[in-house]
C-alpha cells in the first residue's frame, strides 16, 4: 500500500480536474436556454456520431469494467460473456426496436403502454419499473466508481461514493441530456484507449500470452454452463430493458442513424470484451490473493503498470462509470417528468416548469441511488438482481408487443408481475442458475401469452394509443 498512499494525493488532484473540466463542459453546453424537450433528449435531433459515442459509453460502463475483470480474475475467458451478453443485446435492439424512433416516444412506459392500447395501468407500472430500475444502475455505477476511490486513495468509502455521485450529477444538472451525451462521447475515447494500454501491458505482467492461456485452463476447471448462459442471457436482458437504452433511440436523429449506431457499438463492444478478460487474467496470475475481485482493475493500475500510465487507466475506469451513471439519471428523470408525475398529479407539467422540476428530480434520484450503493458491496451480483426483478418483464413486454398484434394489456401487466415474482423465488436458486433470468423470461413470457389468450383485445388500437400518448406530450412541450 505504500505505492497507494504516496500516489493517493496526485490521483485525488487528478480526479477533481478531470470532473472539474466535465462540469464546465457541462456549462458551456447549457449556455444557450433549453426546453424540456432540450433537457430531456436533447432535442431529438442527435446527430450519428453521438448517438454512437454515447451508446458505447454506456455500455463499456461498471459492469464491463470492473465487474467483467472481476469475472475474468475468477473464471477466466468467461469474463467475456458480459461482452457478449451487451452485443446481443445491441444488435436485438437495433432490429426490433429502432423503428420506435418515429412515434416520438419519450420514455419506455410510454412506448411499451402503446403497444396495448395505451393502458394506463401498464404505464404506471413500467414508469415505477422503468424509474426504479433506473436508480438500481445508477447505485451500481456509484458502487463501483467508490471501490476506485477507497482503493487507490485509501479515503472513507462513503466520502468515496458521494464524490463520483457529485461529479456526474452537477454536470448532468446543469447540461441536461446535451451535456450527458457529449461528455459520454469523450469519455468512451479515453475508457477504450485506457483499457487497450491496460491490456497490452497486462500481458507482458504476467509473462506472456502462454501464460494467460495456463491461467485460464486453471480457473475455469470449475465452470458450468446453466450458469454461464444465464450470464449472457441476463446482460443482453440489461441492454433491452435498460432506460438508458431506449433514450438513444428517442433521441436519435433518424431512425436510420440509430440502428447504424447501435450496429457499430455492438461490433466495438465485442472487441472490447477481451480488454477486461485480458485485465482479469492477467492480475489473477500476478496476484491470486486481492481480497475481492472486484478490485483486480485498479490494482493492475496501481500495482503493475507506470504511475502516469497507472492515473489514466484509472481515470478510464472512473470514465466507464460515470458516463454509464449519467445516463441512467437522465433517463430515470425523464420517467419522473413524463410518467410519475402524471400518475401523481393526473396531469403533465407545464412546459416553463420542465427544466427546473428535472433539475429537482435529478438531485433526488442520484441521492436514492447514493443511498442503495451505500448499502451494498457486489457490482455484478447488484446488477444482475435489478435486472431481474424490474427489466426481465419489460424486456419480454416490448418483445411480445412488437411481434404479436394480440398481445395486450392484461398480458402485459401479467408478463411484469411474473418476471418480478419468478426473481424473487428464484434468486434462493443461485447456485445452479447463476441467477435467476432464464425461469423469469419463461415465466413472464407464458403468463403474457396465457392471459392475452384468455381475455379480450385492448379496446384502443395501437394507432389510437400513439395519437393519445402524443396529445399527452404536447402539453409538456413548447416546440
Amino acid at each position: 500500500m505504500a505505492d497507494i498512499d504516496m500516489n493517493s494525493s496526485l490521483f485525488l488532484t487528478c480526479f477533481f480536474v478531470y470532473i472539474l473540466a466535465m462540469i464546465l463542459f457541462g456549462c458551456w453546453i447549457s449556455r444557450r436556454k433549453q426546453s424540456g424537450n432540450d433537457f430531456l433528449l436533447g432535442g431529438r435531433a442527435l446527430p450519428l456520431f453521438l448517438t454512437l459515442g454515447t451508446t458505447v459509453a454506456t455500455m463499456v460502463g461498471t459492469g464491463s469494467s470492473m465487474g467483467a475483470v472481476g469475472k475474468a480474475y475468477q473464471n477466466g475467458w468467461m469474463g467475456s460473456l458480459y461482452g457478449l451478453g451487451g452485443a446481443l443485446g445491441i444488435f436485438i435492439a437495433a432490429w426490433l426496436f429502432a423503428p420506435m424512433r418515429q412515434h416520438r416516444f419519450m420514455t419506455m412506459a410510454e412506448e411499451l403502454s402503446s403497444y396495448v392500447g395505451g393502458n394506463r395501468a401498464v404505464k404506471n407500472l413500467v414508469g415505477v419499473f422503468t424509474y426504479l430500475s433506473s436508480v438500481g444502475w445508477l447505485g451500481a455505477h456509484i458502487l463501483g466508481g467508490g471501490m476506485y476511490l477507497v482503493f487507490v486513495t485509501g479515503i472513507d468509502p462513503l466520502w468515496a461514493k458521494i464524490w463520483i455521485a457529485g461529479g456526474f450529477g452537477i454536470y448532468a444538472v446543469i447540461g441536461g441530456y446535451l451535456a450527458v451525451v457529449w461528455t459520454d462521447t469523450i469519455q468512451a475515447v479515453v475508457l477504450f484507449v485506457g483499457f487497450l494500454l491496460t491490456a497490452l501491458f497486462a500481458v507482458r505482467a504476467a509473462g506472456g500470452w502462454e501464460k494467460l492461456q495456463a491461467v485460464n485452463a486453471q480457473l475455469m476447471e470449475n465452470i458450468h454452463v446453466l450458469p454461464s448462459l444465464s450470464l449472457i442471457v441476463v446482460i443482453a436482458v440489461g441492454v433491452l430493458g435498460t432506460p438508458s437504452f431506449r433514450q438513444r433511440i428517442y433521441s436519435g436523429n433518424s431512425v436510420l442513424d440509430v440502428r447504424k449506431a447501435f450496429i457499430v457499438s455492438g461490433i466495438l463492444y465485442l472487441g472490447f470484451a477481451l480488454l477486461p478478460t485480458i485485465i482479469g487474467m492477467a492480475a489473477y496470475q500476478s496476484n491470486p490473493e486481492l481480497r475481492s475481485p472486484d478490485l483486480a482493475f485498479p490494482w493492475m493500475a496501481t500495482s503493475v503498470l507506470p504511475m502516469g500510465l497507472g492515473m489514466l487507466i484509472l481515470l478510464a475506469g472512473l470514465s466507464a462509470t460515470m458516463s454509464s451513471a449519467s445516463s441512467d439519471a437522465i433517463a430515470g428523470v425523464t420517467t419522473v417528468i413524463r410518467d410519475l408525475y402524471q400518475c401523481v398529479f393526473k396531469k403533465m407539467p407545464a412546459p416553463e416548469k420542465v427544466v427546473p422540476y428535472s433539475r429537482a428530480a435529478l438531485g433526488l434520484t442520484v441521492g436514492l441511488a447514493l443511498i442503495m450503493a451505500v448499502v451494498s458491496d457486489n457490482i455484478l451480483g447488484y446488477i444482475s438482481n435489478i435486472i431481474n426483478l424490474f427489466m426481465t418483464g419489460m424486456c419480454v413486454c416490448g418483445i411480445l408487443g412488437r411481434v404479436w398484434p394480440r398481445y395486450n394489456a392484461a398480458g402485459a401487466l401479467a408478463s411484469l408481475i411474473g418476471a418480478f415474482v419468478t426473481a424473487l423465488v428464484f434468486k434462493e436458486w443461485n447456485t445452479i442458475w447463476g441467477n435467476p433470468v432464464i425461469p423469469s423470461l419463461v415465466i413472464s413470457s407464458l403468463a403474457g401469452i396465457l392471459v392475452s389468450c384468455i381475455t379480450p383485445p385492448d379496446k384502443k388500437s395501437h394507432d389510437e394509443a400513439l395519437k393519445q400518448l402524443q396529445q399527452e406530450r404536447e402539453e409538456m412541450q413548447t416546440d
